[in-house]
């Protein structure tokens, strides 16, 4: 089969789909990636603050923002990732190149922190970096953050390239391919918050680092060696060139009447376009976009005169979305609110295991354990059973996965509050007998479990609802509520402690000073917990307003008529785009193959 270019789609397949590439055999060298980056990523993220205090002398609220800027800023630079991969590189390709950042930043890292003249001295007023020095340090930030953002922005979606969503047997398995991707993160991370860990905390900061470049250079060439099995597509047209032809045909078209027929729409209808190529049904929400797709009278069909319909909806498909990011940042806000807070509050609790005493970065293992065993239990149990309930592939919906999670942080806020309230009551009563650390698991664990439903349902209902030409892109609106998240972190505790120091009889805010004893940390927990409440309507509100992709009837009929094995026979609109009237649905799906919409009612008023 030659290459082609599918100028309605927007990307390019570089190669059929044959047996020897794709599915589980090609995604197992991407879960063995993920593993070992996720040792380093995972141990970095969590051990930055006490790098950052105790070697770089940051104050504590210099190393708590330093850090959330940084988990912000790599999470943010996602798109960049996504965008390239799309865009101007293949997928794999966009993985190894910012890969190469990404050692580089470890490498530069591992040196200042083995050589003492590369340190700052103590001083009296943070930050005590400066100079060269500063120029060194963050330096590595930056590159640690573009290397581990750009792949991110890229991974998901090659891992997802390698499962053909036409066959219904792989459509099941792309399901499982992002929890399983989410279990050997898990692994990875599991690792880095207790082995490297306790490197940094025992053996020193040099070592520990050098141990994650070793692991992450070992994780790359893992990637590149399952280079022949990996089903590949290569960067098609820009995504935001795609998005401003339609909004400027939009408004160039204004003065234009809709037609009362969706199907006299532009649509492009080759019929030597590949089956994998992707035509989007038309939908009614935001019908002013609808004007770009009007072909006036003595028009050339130009790129910037008029567009097709699939490239109306994939812009639709983007704002559909953005509701649902902003659903989900809240999440985020109290997932860097615990990596950050619940650290001190391990810090002073008893941290002993036996004769063991257990690092305060280590406290997020509590949730990798629990996740870790809840995977294959969700996986091999829940799935099947609901998959028998509701026919789907996943069991649930994406958007009711995520719905789930934002429950469950609810309940890890709720929880967080309770638990602090025990631990400064017993530190008011004997602060010789501290509570020990494991109270903590409580609040953890129900988060992790809330994180696992959300990022799984997130990545998954980011790449199966995503125009395929801005699959990259898409997932990484996963790390950008994540981004978000943490960069709304910090500027919340300020304001929470602007606002609240006016109220306490101290006139000290909520999280003011170091001393967690003196502060009102439950009642911070708690507050989250009701703005999770309110944030959790307001998405059940958006969630339930969405129109998936998979919504359509005629296509759910087509493919649950498929035989096991085989693959969905592909539809097309007829070849005359401004002449295909024909009947359509009442949620607007114009499909133009003649008689297949009334044999498809008559089939769903038989079930």
């Amino acid at each position: 089969m030659e290459d082609r270019v599918a100028s309605g789609g927007g990307y390019r397949s570089l190669n059929p789909w044959s047996k020897g590439q794709g599915g589980f055999r090609a995604a197992m060298f991407i879960f063995v990636f993920t593993a070992l980056e996720n040792i380093g990523f995972v141990a970095n993220m969590t051990g930055f603050y006490l790098y950052f205090y105790l070697v770089m002398h940051f104050d504590i609220s210099g190393s708590a923002n330093t850090l959330t800027s940084f988990m912000g800023s790599t999470y943010l630079l996602s798109l960049v990732g996504g965008f390239i991969a799309d865009t101007y590189l293949s997928r794999l390709s966009t993985c190894l190149i910012f890969g190469l950042l990404e050692i580089v930043a470890m490498m530069i890292l591992t040196v200042q922190a083995h050589y003492q003249k590369f340190q700052p001295e103590p001083c009296d007023k943070s930050p005590c970096v400066n100079g060269g020095k500063a120029l060194m340090f963050y330096s590595s930030l930056c590159l640690l953050a573009l290397g581990a953002g750009g792949v991110k922005g890229a991974l998901p979606a090659l891992g997802g390239d390698q499962f053909n969503q036409k066959d219904p047997k792989e459509g099941k398995a792309l399901a499982s391919f992002f929890n399983w991707l989410l279990l050997s993160s898990t692994l990875g991370a599991t690792i880095g918050v207790t082995v490297i860990q306790w490197v940094n905390t025992n053996k020193g900061w040099d070592l520990g680092f050098f141990i994650c470049t070793i692991l992450t250079f070992a994780g790359y060439i893992v990637l590149s060696l399952g280079k022949p099995f990996y089903h590949k597509r290569a960067p098609g047209d820009s995504p935001l060139v795609r998005i401003i032809q339609v909004i400027v045909v939009a408004i160039r078209n204004r003065s234009s009447s809709l037609p009362v027929n969706p199907g006299q729409l532009y649509e492009i209808n080759d019929k030597n376009i590949a089956s994998d190529e992707e035509t989007i049904s038309h939908t009614n929400q935001f019908r002013f976009l609808d004007k770009a797709a009007i072909l006036r009278q003595g028009t050339n069909p130009e790129p910037w005169r008029v567009c097709t319909v699939t490239q109306v909806e994939e812009l639709k498909i983007l704002m559909r979305m953005l509701p649902i990011i902003a659903s989900t940042i809240l999440l985020n806000t109290c997932l860097a609110q615990l990596q950050t807070f619940s650290v001190q509050q391990g810090s002073v609790m008893n941290r002993r295991l036996g004769k063991f005493l257990v690092p305060a970065p280590s406290i997020p293992v509590i949730p990798l354990v629990f996740i870790s065993i809840l995977i294959p239990i969700y996986q091999f149990i829940f799935v099947p059973f609901a998959r028998r309930i509701t026919h789907r592939p996943s069991g649930i919906t994406h958007l009711q996965r995520v719905g789930f999670g934002l429950v469950l942080s609810i309940i890890s806020m709720a929880i967080a509050g309770v638990v602090e309230v025990k631990r400064r009551d017993q530190v008011i009563k004997d602060p010789t007998k501290p509570i020990s650390l494991f109270w903590l698991s409580f609040q953890y664990g129900v988060f992790g479990f809330a994180d696992m439903f959300t990022l799984v349902g997130l990545l998954e209902f980011y790449y199966k609802e995503a125009p395929s030409g801005m699959r990259s892109l898409s997932t990484s609106f996963a790390w950008l509520s994540q981004s978000i998240g943490y960069f709304l972190s910090s500027v919340f505790v300020e304001l929470i402690n602007s606002i609240t120091k006016r109220f306490t009889p101290s006139k000290q805010g909520w999280l003011e000073g170091i001393d967690l004893n003196k502060n009102n940390l439950n009642l911070f927990y708690w507050f989250l917990a009701v703005l999770s409440c309110l944030n959790f309507a307001n998405y059940c509100f958006w969630a339930s307003w969405y129109k998936c992709k998979s919504d359509s009837p005629l296509s759910q009929l087509l493919l649950s008529k498929v035989p096991s094995g085989s693959s969905p026979v592909p539809f097309h609109r007829k070849e005359i785009s401004m002449q295909n009237v024909v009947g359509t649905t009442e949620n607007g799906y114009g499909i133009s193959t003649p008689g297949l919409v009334e044999d498809a009612a008559e089939k769903q008023e038989e079930k």
